[in-house]
Parts: C-alpha cells; sequence; structure tokens
C-alpha cells in the first residue's frame, strides 16, 4: 500500500479530503503547543487536531499564521464537548472557537462533538449548532466524537445532516472497538482514531516490539502505519521534536498482512481502553 504523507482521502461520499495522517495537541501546554504545530507543519504533517477542553485553540491558530502555509493548505479540527443552553448559545461557542484558530472571516475543516456525554437532549442541541455552523460554511464538516451505533442511530430523529461525516474513536491494537467501527465504514462515516500509540502504554508490548524490530521501526510508527493499513486517520500526538518528525516517517514500509493478523489478535475490547469504548446499545 503505496501512502504518502500529502495524501488526502476522501470522506465518504462527499467531496471533501482530509489528509491521511494528523498531528493531535492533546494536553499540549499553550507555550508549548504553538513550537509543536509549526514543527509538525515543517516535516509535512498538513492536518492538527484540537479541541475547546485542550485549551490550545488560540495557540494552533498563531501556528497557522506563523507557517506562512496558505489556510486552505491545512487541515484543522476542533470540537466542543457540552452545550451551552440553547442552540444560539452553543453555536456561538463554535464561533469563538472558529475566530480562535483562523480569525472573525474564517472556518474550520471539521468541527466535532467531543463526547456523547451530554444526553439526549444535550447531543441534539449540539449537533443543530454544528449544523448551523456548517450551513454558515464556518466549518466545512461535521462529525462527533466517542459515538457508539445508538448515539449515532439517534440522530436520525433530527438531524439535516446524517450520517455524520466523521466519527473519532480510541483505537489501536488493544481497543479495535469492531462494532461501531464497521458501523462507520458501512454508513459512510470517515474514521479517526485518537491516541494511536495508546500514549506509549504498550511500547514494551513483547508482540509490538517483536513487529517493530522485524520492521526496522520505533514502536510508534508500527502503531501509526497499523492504524493507516486499516484505513482510519490516526492523531498521533507529542511535543518531542524528534518523535513528531519520526511519527511523520510512516510511509517507507508495509506491515504484512500477517503481522497486520498479529496486532489484531492483541484486542482486548473495552478492556483496551486507556480513554473510552463507546456503548453501542
Amino acid at each position: 500500500m503505496s501512502y504518502k504523507i500529502t495524501d488526502l482521502i476522501p470522506f465518504p461520499n462527499r467531496s471533501e479530503r482530509i489528509p491521511r495522517l494528523g498531528f493531535g495537541v492533546y494536553r499540549s501546554p499553550p507555550g508549548q503547543c504553538v513550537q509543536s504545530c509549526l514543527k509538525a507543519l515543517e516535516v509535512g504533517y498538513r492536518h492538527i487536531d484540537t479541541a475547546q477542553f485542550y485549551g490550545n485553540e488560540s495557540e494552533v491558530g498563531e501556528a497557522l499564521r506563523t507557517s506562512g502555509l496558505p489556510r486552505d493548505q491545512v487541515f484543522v479540527t476542533s470540537k466542543i464537548l457540552s452545550p451551552a443552553g440553547s442552540v444560539e448559545a452553543t453555536y456561538a461557542k463554535l464561533l469563538e472557537s472558529v475566530e480562535k484558530i483562523s480569525g472573525p472571516d474564517g472556518y474550520v475543516d471539521l468541527f466535532l462533538i467531543h463526547s456523547s456525554s451530554s444526553g439526549p437532549a444535550g447531543r441534539k442541541q449540539l449537533w443543530q449548532a454544528l449544523e448551523k455552523l456548517h450551513e454558515e460554511g464556518k466549518t466545512k464538516n461535521i462529525g462527533v466524537s466517542n459515538y457508539g451505533v445508538q448515539h449515532i442511530e439517534e440522530m436520525k430523529a433530527y438531524a439535516k445532516v446524517w450520517p455524520p461525516h466523521a466519527n473519532q474513536l480510541e483505537l489501536h491494537p488493544w481497543c479495535q472497538q469492531r462494532t461501531i467501527e464497521a458501523y462507520c465504514k458501512q454508513h459512510g462515516i470517515l474514521v479517526e482514531a485518537y491516541a494511536p500509540i495508546v500514549r506509549n502504554y504498550k511500547a514494551n508490548d513483547p508482540t509490538l516490539v517483536e513487529v517493530a524490530q522485524k520492521y526496522g521501526q520505533t514502536t510508534q510508527q508500527v502503531l501509526i502505519r497499523y492504524s493507516l493499513q486499516k484505513g482510519w486517520v490516526p492523531l498521533p500526538k507529542t511535543d518531542n521534536a524528534e518523535r513528531i518528525a519520526d511519527n511523520a516517517n510512516v510511509f517507507g514500509f508495509d506491515i504484512s498482512a500477517d503481522d497486520m493478523d498479529l496486532l489484531d489478535s492483541l484486542d482486548q475490547g473495552a478492556a483496551g481502553a486507556i480513554v473510552e469504548a463507546v456503548a453501542n446499545e
């Protein structure tokens, strides 16, 4: 499978496209985030994933402007965690994020509901605010994160935009979330993988180490490549400049079908999650 960091892959059933590898900035401190984003852009990333909860949207925006890259050359995602009491108030919160990232006349490329935790009424309010943002051209795509099958099915009752364009999930060999992953692929929902390197908690896993040694790669590189070959859009996060570069250097090798099966065999279901395995019913 010949992939390149510059590859853009289409959202299913849409003309919009997304870089197949993203750079995550979860808990990247504001003082560090600008430098990390600039390093990521320097080594070839064209996709940054932030969120209101991370507290660094403004720093992502600063890095975008400092980089000198045209705005349409960098794909930026943000997320909203909770509704603000009404669709209008929630929409205003979304606009604040857009302005932090791209200025008053700007846009984000993808805006997600960060979690399913706000209950049916909250989820509806969040989605209707996102639909308004989408209608206004302030975001090009809208989606969800940590949504199981039941949450996406529930949206049919009120959504003008259905299915959501993307679902961002915790995905790696130990937490493959096969039910929701298959559902998304069946319904044309782009699958993004957060925590694809499991925050290095599995760096010493014997099976992973064995595969990494076989290919002459780091364990992180193997996990990111695994994500790519699964057809997911991985979002590795690090503030270490050397690792930012290493994590982008995953396009010169292929994991064999047998070794993909070996990594698949590590699945622990919900028990393998370090953040969240979704509920599907």
